[in-house]
């Protein structure tokens, strides 16, 4: 098979072998090569030294950046303005690694002589694979071919060993399978429940990195339970297994730990932004603690769980140092995911209230939290009618009024430009100008408004009077009606009541 390489990089695999040197693409740009996806990022392993490779494109005039740690050099590519290029391309030195006491990264990277010495420290065949960009065969020493084609993760060698050397490969198993829909090989999963503890020792910002990768798959509840299956949930959020085997009362049939899940699984399947999907998630986390038993009703309660899963997940969020503005939102998200219980006793000031309290702009991703929950429940995905007189309300709440701050000018500029005094006569004006702005939009310009205030300053006081009487009707009329359109959108019922803002 013929595989597309970017310019950039084959020109860097060019320059090594032109140079003398071996030079492959290797690691998770050729698995995904193979999967015909596109890789995001491009790494190259080659026989030749940092010193050798920084010389070689220093030499081409291309900036390189040297991380003395492990011997990779990055090119850094700056004089192409081709935005379609690919940027950073990191070289790597063969290498064999020593122990890993830290359970992260190894004691002693050692430089190797051969590909087969460097492909034998990865971790999964999968991405133990290299690419030769001029005969694009691919080097697969350990099966790696075999595996994708049979969608299996395994581990490179012995599974423990693999694992004991870097903790974090466990959680990087799950989330591939999470990503890709692969199995995990026998062996390789028995090796994660043994070893689940080693998690301990892996930093919260890599293990973030990881979860996020997890929620933003396409089948996050695949992963959330594997996380739960092999013991790692618990080093990543003891929070959400407070969750497992808690029962649920009503119109709930999961627990609470598998109602979450699907919550975050139905968030995806949306495409839903990860603070829709991680909010989802923890929406219900605090019920576990809340939890009281109704003897007269024979129910479980969780008053309050809402403001107990917020504090919850603000101090998951904290933990693994998500970014202080998304731990916002999600933290009001779940806070609030509770709002309005029943259409019949919501106003609009409370709708307000509600949006003030989470921001205009994070309102909808409140509206499908709450949707997630729903389907989290093994509702239909269809809104019922609750849910379509919340949209409805929160349509209503957050349009542009039907009123005069419409117009391109207002009283100030009467009283600035037209040497007005204040007085009823601007508001009548104004109400005129409102009825022929709605009757012909077009008119809308400061300039003929402002001339239009003219001609009406010719009228008598009775008649201007008349006339914003009149226009007022109409500003009602019209806002009555824009009301009317929105609760046909959402198809719940229209009152004929006035919008009061």
């Amino acid at each position: 098979m013929k595989y597309v390489i970017p310019t950039n990089v084959s020109r860097v695999t060019s320059l090594l072998i032109q140079a003398g040197y071996e030079a492959y693409l290797v690691g998770g740009c050729v698995r995904d090569l193979v999967l015909k996806k596109d890789p995001k990022d491009w790494d190259v392993t080659t026989n030749a030294t940092p010193e050798k490779i920084i010389e070689i494109f220093e030499k081409e005039g291309e900036r390189v950046v040297y991380e003395n740690t492990f011997g990779t050099v990055a090119i850094i590519f700056e004089k192409e303005e081709i935005t379609s290029q690919v940027r950073t391309i990191e070289v790597t030195p063969y290498r064999t690694e020593s122990s890993y006491s830290d359970r992260r990264h190894p004691d002693i990277v050692n430089f190797a002589k051969t590909l087969s010495e460097d492909l034998e420290r990865r971790d999964f065949t999968m991405n133990a694979l290299a690419l030769h960009p001029v005969t694009n065969e691919i080097v697969d020493i350990f099966g790696g071919l075999s595996d994708i084609s049979n969608k299996i993760i395994r581990a490179t060698g012995d599974p423990s060993v693999r694992f004991q050397e870097d903790a974090l490969r466990m959680i990087r198993a799950i989330r591939f399978s999470a990503q890709l829909d692969f199995n995990i090989e026998e062996k390789t999963k028995e090796a994660l429940t043994i070893n689940a503890n080693l998690i301990e020792h892996v930093s919260h910002e890599r293990i973030r990195d990881e979860f996020e990768k997890i929620i933003m798959s396409e089948k996050p509840m695949l992963g959330l339970e594997l996380l739960r299956e092999h013991n790692l949930l618990q080093f990543i959020s003891p929070e959400l297994e407070e969750g497992i085997g808690v029962s649920q009362s009503r119109s709930h049939i999961y627990d609470v730990w598998e109602h979450c899940a699907r919550a975050c699984d139905n968030a995806t399947k949306q495409a839903w932004p990860i603070h829709v999907r991680i909010a989802a998630l923890f929406h219900d986390v605090g019920k576990p603690r809340t939890r009281r038993h109704d003897k007269q009703h024979n129910i479980y309660t969780f008053y309050g769980h809402e403001v107990v899963g917020a504090r919850m997940v603000e101090k998951f969020l904290e933990r693994l140092h998500f970014p202080k503005k998304l731990s916002e939102i999600i933290v009001k998200l779940v806070r609030y995911h509770m709002f309005f219980s029943d259409t019949e006793k919501v106003s609009l000031s409370a709708v307000r209230r509600m949006i003030r309290n989470v921001g205009r702009e994070h309102i909808w991703d409140l509206m499908n939290v709450r949707r997630s929950d729903r389907i989290g429940m093994g509702r239909p995905m269809a809104a019922p009618y609750r849910l379509r007189m919340y949209e409805s309300m929160i349509d209503e709440a957050t349009r542009d009024p039907i009123d005069v701050s419409m117009l391109a000018i207002d009283g100030e500029v009467m009283i600035k430009e037209l040497g007005m005094q204040p007085s009823k006569e601007i508001g009548w004006i104004l109400h005129v100008l409102l009825e022929e702005v709605l009757e012909n939009p077009k008119n809308n310009t400061k300039e003929h408004l402002i001339e239009r205030t003219k001609d009406l300053l010719e009228l008598d006081i009775e008649t201007l009077q008349t006339l914003g009487e009149k226009g007022k009707k109409m500003q009602q009329k019209a806002d009555t009606e824009a009301v009317k359109q929105l609760r046909t959108k959402h198809t719940v019922k229209f009152e004929g009541k006035k919008s009061k803002r």
